[in-house]
């Protein structure tokens, strides 16, 4: 056995603890039996040379420096092989008994036939090996949690220690002793699909393979030792025949050496960051129609890595070269494909796909073939087959069926919503006319763009007419622009709808959307980079980071592989088993909990990517055969150089990615890798990873202190030992070296159906490795922001769905990259949801061409012309289909189609037509959407050769640079030149409402050009153009008149601007802010496309062009213009004219704010060498105390200013430009009353300039109208100081002002409460202090008087409330309140919308601040809605009220009750006047009381005395005369006499009771008298005041009793307790008028009854 490297001599017991004993003999007999069937080494390069062949073809691997080092990984006898293939071995170039061994190689021996038997799957060492693994799976699976093998995918199990002892292959026996050994070869058939294997028997046996292949590699099983001997003769033929072949082998080594080099070379170009990347096509093959026997070529170029494998399919079936020699041609050059096809027949037309394919997945790219048969060349085979069902003039195909299949979809699926886990449905009817059935349509889906083959996630369904598409399980990876594509042949149609797919709901509220496409973007033995897209929704909280689980496959545990959350979203994961598959999900993390996982990714192998490549690229079984060399000793081992390119190429706060490239010495075996790293400033290295090397040249650092900044190298070592480090990196800190990006700018958002909206914006700066966009929107107002999309959307253009219609929204976006999300960008301006003219589809068919006219007409051909469609669809158009009929006899025919390929101009020749035929004609438009309606049939043109003279038409007459009093017409020369060449062109112009005879000629001579500017335009007027040509024999047909086009300069219109800088390159510079995605700016020089790009730079960036003169020359001068493609006929030109300097603008003047007078003028840019010179008058004039000159040459400005403008400075001014050899000058003639005019605007503002140096107005007196409808006048001051004063006069009188002006925000004001008629006038404010006065003056008065009343009366109406319903005793009221009224205010009243006429029933009026109508004695015909409008002098304000139904109803109720209660108010009995309140009379004299009562019915008429009943007896006699006279008459009164009596009085309406006193006086004398009137009097107050409580108490009960008894006048009682209740907060406030009212008769009624008492004698 060979002594081990020293770093695996303690793992020599790796793999053998898990080889099972059978295992061990199963591989001991393959051994022996595949030795048996090697030849011996032969003598003879040519046959290393075949066997080198056969190597290759084997093993289907690129030998480039750094696969050679790849393969030499696995073993030193591997090493020893791989060297001796690619640069000859030591040994073989001195050894001849190598060279008479060399037979092993040859293809046609024995031993590799049967080798290459023995590689079949059905060979009996295959199963045998294929059993020993399935009996060593058992031990394999030792020390693992589960014991079964699962291999799925992609993914390869092995053994869980891969670094296990490494055998030289040298003895260390005696050196007489002869030494051979075997080097096992393995070669290979090419794997189709990337490594994964059809069957999971061949994916088992190509595991065992590699594991039975790696252990006998590690522990030097199969290598023979056999003594040889020999003799001198032979030693001294083996130094003879060695030279010849060290020469040979030296020059091969070189060419192959070379080689090598090359296709390194060549790899490192396509995978410069050494990472794996998906196959991409760079450039997909196109499709071809050609002849029949004519060659094609399909080529393509796929970049990928590893280098992708193109397989050819025809109707999606492989391409076999060898079953058909000659007929295809399949050849790959440096990523550049092709696939020939010799001397093409009808059976080539089809569909083919080139399909690219390596470890990272398969893309394919399809084009189509059809092959033309000429006329009559029809397929006999076919006709006699019976295959042609249809009459021969339908026309064929290539495929021998219909001219043109039309394809159609019904029932299509539209945008669709899903959540997360739901399944969802897409389906739509296709239809294809003609049907045939033996012709059957191929069915694809794409999202994205991107194809999509069927799997768990995705079915697919054809049921001969609905295709259909199901996603199982959405997830928001799935969510995308879905299109069908149905192809027929070379014809093919697609629809397409985008699929939402929003998050499902959070398990824990609050809780962030979960993560989203997560890959494995590098795997080796040590660790996996998985990455993941941030979720959309955060839960309202911003996301802390993310957990990563692996989970291992073939089980469902889950493991989390981080302890703490991470930001970034790329992470390393770790502490993997080599050779183990693994899947992968993501959960984000917010502070109210954690989302739901992520879908799964793709599973993964735990391996290097050179046990990746072994593994895919050899053979299932281990070898095929084995070469045996002899030599005498051992190769001395070399130590390793250093490693090259060491660099960081990704850094974050958990890890550092490190890459390198190997070195160049390194001897003839495997090296590995010691990283170590130091803390930069120091030197201190330490070894990362300390026990086990590392193989591949791509490591990951864990474990750095964040922020701090650290150097790596990388050390090589192999058996001979540890090289020398390379170079030190830079000093990295661990931080995230990619930065959040920026957010996206300019959000435009514009209509496109009712319920979405196309979104642009702007690409954030210095961005960095977008992963895309989010878009979220917002009911503007509402506050809550939804996401838009879910999956981040590449590019700068998105369709927002979903939106309600009418409603206004706002749109934010903000950009992804693995650092995080960016902030949101500002919102967009609001947008209304409505549908966009066409439809606002974004991928529209165009609309039909119109305006079609012959131009030109032989006898077999016609040549037509027309305009493009008014509406392109959203994208260019692409091409024009025209079609034709004969009409015979007023009868059209079928239509016919006239070419096949789309033309691209807007004229076309229509050949091999029917002399004397009357033809119409039809033309289709066509962009990337598809082909548009087609036109309405032209009027008939009869196919005829034209003889006239003159000219035809011009064609395609089109206008450009639209201002508002000129634009430029143009137009293209006529197909049909006359009998003479064209002479020139006359321009027609006419307003477009006007009539024919209006044709008015732009130009008297013809124009020889094929443009024109045309001046002299009104703004805003409409005009129609046409143009003529001429030649000698005269003026022909006039053109299709151009669309109507209206003069005007549209808004935001931007001009060329020409720029000269420092070096004299002059450029001229277009911008532009309406482009679309799809607008280009497009150059042309005098109108015509510039094909010399060699004297003109152009460079476009964003919305600005910039088209720069290399060497400005006389060849360069003419006009410039440039039109922005897919916008409103955005435009503008610039002409180059010779040896000018060009002007910005003209000479100029201004007043400047001290009454200076400026001149100036505007250069586009002048040199540092630019001069100026100013001329008065003919005469120059110099800087100096009256002039004041600067020329400013950056920014081109010339300008003079003079301190004041006198008499004689009445002239022409003129300024003379000189830079270089340009020159240029610009007058101004200033004389007369322009100059008059000029020279009192400076006067004026000198002394403006003089009065703004005291205090005074800055805004001058005005007025505004508060919200309290008070009149505000008010000003604006400066330059006040504490001593300025304010006086207000009104009509020349001082108005008084209480409190001093504080001159706040200095602004002062005068405020005039309900302004009024009485306060029109003339106000003035005067603004004085010692440095100055200022005045102001304001005129109220007729139409300024009548202005602010109106505004005050619009105040007013403004401030009206609601109508309200109030109800009185005579009707209905509506009434409003406002601020207050002036006569000013119309109002006017409207019942169901008819103006109503005011009667006695019918009224209005206003009261204070209320405004009213009163509706007396309303009926049923009153109900309806009422509407009360207040007309300010020029609107109409208006309340409504509806006075119908419940509320109607409730107020006539109102009314009735309170009407009975006023009639009972006006009946009730009562005592109208007439008995005093006290009487005093002597004893012995007579007493008479009278008074008056009323009621209706006469009321009853009672007396009290003392609260007690009292009736007529002989000394008191009581009378009621005429039901209205009460007599109370006493003949001699006496002490007994004296007391309170009261008369009660009585009807149905209620009761009254009026109390007088009466008093006695004895003759007895004054005091007692005195005593007894003071006794009596307090006893009469006494009695009073219990006699009103008992009443009140009285009345109460009657009140109460009143509401048992008597339901039916309720209001009767009612007033009854309102007029007897004593308190008066229980009195309506209604009723206390009344009261009022009552009090005052009482006085009066206490006035007479005292005038009757005193007249008692």
């Amino acid at each position: 056995m060979m002594s081990l490297p020293f770093y695996q001599r303690h793992h020599d017991h790796y793999d053998r603890a898990y080889r099972h004993k059978a295992l061990q003999s199963t591989v001991s007999q393959y051994q022996k039996e595949t030795k048996s069937k090697s030849a011996v080494y032969a003598q003879g390069s040519t046959a290393y040379a075949r066997g080198s062949a056969a190597y290759r073809h084997a093993s289907a691997a690129d030998f480039s420096l750094e696969s050679s080092a790849a393969y030499s990984r696995g073993s030193s006898a591997y090493d020893l092989e791989s060297a001796a293939y690619s640069y000859g071995s030591t040994a073989y170039d001195h050894s001849a008994a190598q060279s008479k061994r060399s037979a092993a190689y040859s293809l046609d021996s024995e031993a590799l036939s049967k080798s290459s038997a023995a590689y079949s799957h059905g060979s009996e060492s295959i199963n045998k090996l294929a059993a020993a693994y399935r009996l060593g799976s058992e031990s394999y699976s030792l020390g693992l949690k589960d014991s079964n093998l699962m291999i799925e995918d992609q993914s390869y199990k092995m053994s869980p220690k891969a670094k296990r002892a490494k055998q030289n292959l040298i003895s260390e026996d005696k050196e007489n002793e002869a030494i051979d050994y075997s080097v096992p070869i393995f070669t290979g058939r090419e794997v189709g699909v990337s490594g994964i294997t059809d069957t999971e028997e061949e994916r088992i046996k190509e595991s065992a393979a590699y594991v039975a292949r790696r252990n006998l590699f590690a522990t030097g099983e199969g290598v023979s030792v056999s003594k040889v001997a020999k003799s001198s003769s032979e030693e001294e033929h083996h130094e003879k025949k060695s030279r010849k072949v060290a020469i040979r082998e030296s020059a091969e080594r070189v060419a192959l050496k070379k080689t090598l080099e090359e296709t390194q070379a060549f790899h490192k170009k396509l995978n410069q960051d050494k990472l794996l990347h998906p196959p991409e096509f760079i450039i997909e093959p196109r499709s071809h129609t050609v002849w029949e026997k004519q060659n094609v070529k399909f080529r393509c170029t796929v970049a990928g890595w590893p280098e992708p494998r193109v397989t050819w399919y025809k109707n999606n079936v492989p391409i076999d070269v060898q079953t058909h020699p000659g007929k295809y041609t399949i050849e790959n050059r440096y990523g550049l494909h092709s696939l020939e096809i010799s001397t093409c027949d009808f059976d080539d037309t089809a569909q083919y796909r080139a399909s690219a394919m390596n470890v990272k997945g398969e893309i394919s790219a399809y084009a189509s073939l059809v092959v033309k048969r000429y006329k009559g060349d029809l397929d006999a085979s076919l006709l006699h087959a019976g295959t042609v069902s249809m009459p021969l003039s339908l026309g064929v195909t290539p495929h021998g069926y219909a001219s043109r299949f039309e394809i159609s979809f019904v029932d299509k699926f539209d945008v669709a919503f899903g959540r997360e886990g739901e399944t969802m449905s897409l389906g739509c009817t296709v239809v294809i006319s003609p049907d045939i059935k033996r012709f059957k349509p191929d069915i694809e889906w794409y999202r994205n763009g991107v194809l999509i083959t069927p799997s768990k996630w995705v079915q697919m369904h054809w049921t001969g007419e609905r295709a259909s598409l199901t996603l199982t399980h959405a997830n928001k990876e799935d969510e995308g622009l879905y299109t069908l594509r149905v192809v027929m042949g070379e014809y093919y149609e697609e629809y397409s709808g985008y699929v939402f797919v929003r998050d499902a709901d959070a398990e824990i509220p609050g809780a962030p959307g979960a993560p989203l496409d997560v890959q494995c973007l590098d795997a080796n033995k040590d660790y996996v980079i998985v990455s993941w897209k941030q979720p959309a929704v955060d839960g309202g909280n911003p996301i802390i980071g993310y957990f990563i689980d692996r989970c291992e496959v073939g089980t469902t545990h889950w493991t989390q592989c981080n302890e703490t959350p991470v930001k970034f979203a790329r992470f390393p994961v770790t502490g993997l088993i080599e050779g183990r598959s693994y899947i992968f999900r993501v959960r984000a993390v917010n502070k109210a909990g954690i989302s739901l996982p992520s879908r799964v990714s793709e599973p993964v192998a735990a391996l290097d990517p050179a046990d990746r490549a072994r593994l895919r690229s050899h053979p299932s079984a281990p070898w095929t055969g084995q070469i045996i060399v002899t030599e005498e000793e051992p190769a001395e081992g070399v130590v390793p150089g250093p490693p090259t390119d060491l660099q960081v190429i990704e850094a974050t706060k958990n890890y550092v990615v490190l890459s390198w490239k190997p070195p160049g010495q390194r001897g003839h075996e495997g090296i590995m890798y010691f990283v170590e790293k130091c803390v930069a400033g120091t030197e201190e290295w330490q070894r990362v990873n300390t026990e086990i090397p590392v193989k591949s040249p791509r490591f990951a650092v864990f474990d750095l202190a964040e922020g701090k900044s650290y150097c790596f190298r990388v050390r090589c070592c192999n058996s001979a030992g540890i090289g020398e480090p390379s170079e030190a990196t830079e000093a990295t800190v661990v931080d995230d070296k990619l930065d959040i990006p920026k957010p996206p700018g300019r959000i435009m958002p514009t209509r496109n159906t009712d319920t979405s909206v196309v979104v642009t914006w702007t690409e954030p700066p210095d961005a960095k490795e977008l992963v895309g966009y989010y878009i979220e929107s917002s009911v503007v107002g509402s506050g809550h922001w939804e996401p838009c999309n879910n999956n981040p959307v590449k590019g700068t253009r998105f369709i927002c769905h979903g939106l309600t219609n009418g409603e206004k929204y706002i749109f934010r976006v903000r950009a992804v990259n693995a650092a995080g999300l960016s902030e949101f960008s500002q919102d967009s301006e609001p947008i209304e949801v409505q549908a966009a003219i066409g439809g606002g589809l974004l991928h529209a068919a165009p609309s039909p061409p119109y305006d079609i006219t012959v131009l030109e007409s032989v006898r077999d051909s016609m040549a037509l012309g027309w305009k493009q469609p008014k509406v392109t669809g959203g994208t260019e158009i692409t091409g024009y289909y025209v079609n034709y009929r004969e009409v015979i006899g007023g009868v059209p025919g079928k239509w016919m189609e006239a070419n096949i390929k789309a033309i691209s101009e807007r004229a076309y020749r229509i050949q091999n037509l029917k002399e004397n035929m009357v033809y119409q004609f039809q033309v289709a438009a066509a962009n990337l959407a598809g082909v548009g309606t087609p036109s309405l049939p032209s009027q008939p043109f009869k196919c005829e050769e034209w003889t006239i003279a003159v000219p035809g038409p011009p064609h395609d007459v089109t206008y450009t640079e639209v201002r508002k009093d000129s634009l430029v017409l143009l137009w293209k020369e006529p197909v049909y030149t006359g009998r003479s060449p064209i002479a020139g062109y006359y321009i027609d112009m006419k307003e477009t409402e006007a009539k024919e005879e209006h044709w008015r000629s732009v130009n008297e001579k013809p124009l020889q050009k094929k443009f024109l500017k045309i001046g002299g335009l009104t703004e805003g007027v409409s005009y129609v153009f046409r143009v003529r040509a001429t030649n000698q024999a005269g003026v022909g047909k006039p053109s299709n008149t151009t669309d109507p086009v209206v003069a005007e300069t549209r808004p935001g219109t931007k001009e060329v601007v020409v720029d000269v800088d420092d070096n004299g390159v002059i450029s001229l510079n277009f911008e532009c802010d309406q482009m679309s995605p799809n607008s280009k700016f497009v150059w042309s020089k005098n109108y015509e496309p510039i094909e010399d790009d060699s004297r003109l730079a152009i460079d476009t960036k964003g919305g600005k062009s910039k088209a720069t003169f290399k060497d400005l020359g006389e060849d360069d001068l003419g006009i410039y213009s440039c039109i922005v493609t897919d916008t409103d006929g955005v435009s503008s030109s610039y002409t180059i004219d010779e040896e000018a300097v060009p002007l910005v603008s003209e000479l100029a003047v201004e007043i400047l704010e001290k009454g200076e007078v400026r001149f100036w003028l505007q250069a586009e840019k002048l040199s540092g060498n630019a001069k100026a010179n100013f001329v008065f008058n003919d005469k120059e004039i110099f800087n100096g105390e009256k002039y004041k000159m600067k020329v400013d040459q950056k920014t081109g400005l010339v300008e003079m200013i003079m301190d004041k403008l006198e008499d004689k400075d009445e002239g022409t001014y003129t300024f003379q430009l000189q830079d270089g050899k340009a020159t240029n000058q610009s007058s101004l003639v200033l004389i007369g009353d322009v100059f008059k005019k000029l020279q009192d605007e400076a006067e004026f503002q000198r002394k403006e300039w003089h009065r703004k140096q005291g205090p005074h107005f800055v805004d001058k007196l005005g007025w505004e109208v508060t919200d309290d409808c008070n009149v505000m006048l008010k000003c604006k001051v400066a330059n006040i100081k504490k001593e300025t004063h304010i006086v207000w006069y009104k009509d020349d009188r001082e108005i008084m002002v209480d409190e001093e002006h504080d001159f706040k925000d200095g602004v002062c004001t005068l405020l005039i409460s309900e302004f009024s008629k009485k306060d029109t006038g003339t106000y003035e404010v005067i603004l004085k202090d010692d440095r100055g006065k200022d005045t102001s003056e304001l005129k109220l008065t007729d139409t300024a008087f009548a202005d602010l009343m109106n505004e005050v009366c619009r105040r007013i109406a403004l401030s009206a409330t609601d109508l309200k319903i109030q109800s009185t005793a005579e009707g209905i009221r509506l009434y409003s309140f406002v601020t207050y009224y002036v006569e000013d205010l119309r109002v006017g009243w409207v019942h169901n919308d008819t103006q109503i006429r005011f009667t006695d029933r019918v009224k209005t009026g206003v009261t204070g601040e209320q405004i009213w109508l009163q509706i007396n004695e309303p009926t049923p015909q009153d109900k309806g809605k009422y509407t009360m409008e207040l007309f300010d002098g020029k609107t109409a304000h208006k309340k409504t009220v509806d006075l119908s139904g419940q509320a109607f109803d409730e107020a006539f109720a109102e009314f009735q009750r309170l009407k009975q209660a006023a009639i009972a108010e006006k009946n009730r009995a009562r005592v109208l006047g007439g008995l005093p309140d006290v009487v005093t009379i002597q004893e012995g004299k007579a007493l008479n009381l009278s008074c008056t009562v009323w009621g209706d019915p006469t009321p009853e008429v009672s007396w009290l005395k003392n609260e007690k009943s009292f009736v007529s007896d002989a000394n008191c006699i009581l009378k009621f005369e005429s039901g209205k006279n009460v007599n109370f008459t006493i003949s001699a009164v006496s002490t007994l006499d004296s007391g309170k009596y009261s008369l009660v009085v009585k009807n149905k309406y209620g009761t009254e009771t009026s109390d007088v006193t009466v008093i006695v006086i004895s003759v007895s004398g004054q005091t007692d008298m005195a005593k007894h009137a003071a006794s009596v009097q307090g006893q009469s107050q006494n009695n009073v005041t219990l006699s009103k409580k008992k009443k009140a108490t009285t009345a109460s009960k009657q009140h109460k009793e009143g509401e048992k008894k008597d339901f039916i006048k309720p209001h009767v009682d009612e007033i009854i307790a309102t007029e007897e209740t004593p308190d008066p907060k229980g009195i309506p406030t209604v009723e206390k008028k009344k009261d009022a009212k009552s009090n005052q008769n009482t006085a009066k009624k206490t006035d007479e009854k005292a005038a009757a008492a005193e007249t008692v004698p």
